[in-house]
């Protein structure tokens, strides 16, 4: 494949072209898929970060929990299996993708119920056991919906496809956040967190519906290609040969410490925002409309100019100015801590954040999709995307204690620095001469004496 982020299709009609594929059927089966995928990590960060506080969880033990989400982390461990062991029944009706995208999403809704009913004011334990429980299944769902998206999006599809699923990630955000907390809320409909919760876990149908109608993916054609192998060949195949196809790539380790350190400093001001945002005395109400109702339509802003922008400017450059936006963003919030409560500067700093997030996600989202060999999508995919996942949980953990240390103000000025090194390492890739040029068609023993797919080549 060409680089994903090349200007062949600006150039075939401008912007009315570049934006044309968004409308494309596949590429809006994959913004409802993502729905389905953004709305479980939702509930167990931003949304579980405001319930903790609410109820009178200390900042210290809401940072550490955001390590329940461990699973997304480690999601490819079990990821090769999602690639290769066939449901009974299910895989013969739907194909591999979408038997395993159904199985997962009825048990997800019903430990979504769960941990919307219990209560972790005085049951923190049974709490724990049901966000890591749907922590696990959120994950594995991610597993499937991002395999199979890259799997039906074509090369000329894929940054739109990919700009589309992160619409639908958001949209499926703003319910777990909006629409939990207004339904929760006595300021909302006070329906109390667990039918909050429950209702929120009706995410999981659009992204069934979408599967229904996009049909089997592109990985059922290679699986039906292969010959019968031993139990021993397919264990191999199955678990060792993901990882062996990547690690060949030249620069494969120098990919996976950029991917862990890229949106260090953004993950940490997120855990930290909604905590803050309690402390400094905004309501519900406000909390709703300004961070949720506002961010929103600023995410969709960010999201919708990924698209173009990577058209534009190509992937390297793309990546690094976003990394950049991103990075300044956090200065808005510093400000906000020092204004205090201002709806302002809330409004400012939310907008701010928003649309470079929404912006620098999709590019980032859209360089990992382009290295996943279509041979082990789910497996590759979920590597990439759990090394992102470590940055977001394990190494921005400590941010409850940084805040109590450093205060607000200090607190936002330190992410800026946090994000640093990531920076550095794309700009030592780039005096390097590496550009990212990626190949997402499967990989044949003939083709073993060409470059693997995604190789980082001298530019």
């Amino acid at each position: 494949m060409n680089d994903i982020a090349g200007s062949a299709t600006a150039g075939r009609g401008g912007f009315r072209a570049t934006m044309a594929p968004y409308v494309r059927p596949r590429p809006i089966a994959a913004l409802l898929l993502g729905i389905s995928s953004g709305f479980p990590l939702a509930l167990l960060l931003g949304t579980m970060t405001f319930w903790l506080t609410k109820v009178g969880i200390d900042k210290k033990t809401i940072g550490f929990a955001v390590g329940l989400t461990t699973p997304y982390t480690l999601k490819f461990l079990w990821a090769p299996f999602i690639d290769r062991v066939k449901l009974p029944l299910l895989t013969g009706l739907f194909g591999q993708r979408r038997a395993w995208l159904f199985f997962i999403q009825a048990l997800l809704f019903g430990s979504v119920w769960m941990l919307g009913a219990s209560d972790p004011a005085n049951h923190l334990g049974a709490f724990a056991f049901w966000a890591i429980a749907t922590s696990f299944l959120g994950a594995t769902q991610d597993i499937v919906v991002d395999a199979y998206r890259i799997e039906i999006l074509s090369d000329e599809e894929l940054p739109h496809g990919t700009a589309n699923n992160q619409f639908g990630y958001r949209l499926g955000a703003f319910i777990a956040g909006v629409g939990t907390i207004a339904m929760a809320s006595p300021e909302g409909w006070n329906l109390g967190w667990a039918q909050a919760y429950g209702f929120t876990g009706l995410c999981v149908l659009p992204g069934a519906l979408a599967a229904l109608w996009a049909g089997p993916g592109l990985h059922d054609r290679v699986l039906a290609t292969e010959p019968r192998q031993s139990f021993g060949l397919w264990l191999e195949t199955t678990i060792v040969g993901p990882f062996r196809e990547f690690f060949r790539r030249r620069g494969a380790v120098l990919i996976l410490l950029f991917v862990l350190i890229y949106k260090l400093g953004d993950a940490m001001g997120q855990i930290m925002l909604n905590p803050m945002i309690v402390e400094l005395g905004f309501s519900d109400t406000e909390f709703i409309v300004i961070n949720k109702g506002v961010g929103f339509w600023g995410l969709i802003v960010g999201t919708g100019l990924a698209a173009p922008f990577m058209a534009w400017l190509g992937m390297g450059r793309a990546l690094f100015i976003s990394g950049l936006l991103m990075m300044f963003s956090n200065l808005v919030f510093a400000i906000l801590a020092m204004q205090g409560h201002s709806n302002f500067w809330l409004t400012t700093a939310v907008v701010t954040e928003q649309v470079t997030s929404g912006m620098g996600l999709t590019v980032f989202v859209t360089y990992l999709s382009g290295l996943s060999n279509l041979a082990y999508t789910a497996t590759q995919f979920a590597l990439l995307s759990s090394f992102a996942a470590v940055g977001r949980t394990w190494l921005s953990s400590p941010a409850g204690i940084a805040a109590e240390k450093l205060g607000w103000p200090g607190f936002w000025m330190m992410t800026m620095v946090v994000a640093l090194p990531g920076m550095i390492l794309l700009w030592a890739l780039w005096r390097k001469g590496f550009v990212v040029e990626t190949v997402r068609q499967p990989k044949s023993e003939a083709e073993d004496a060409a470059p693997p797919p995604g190789e980082v080549k001298p530019a």
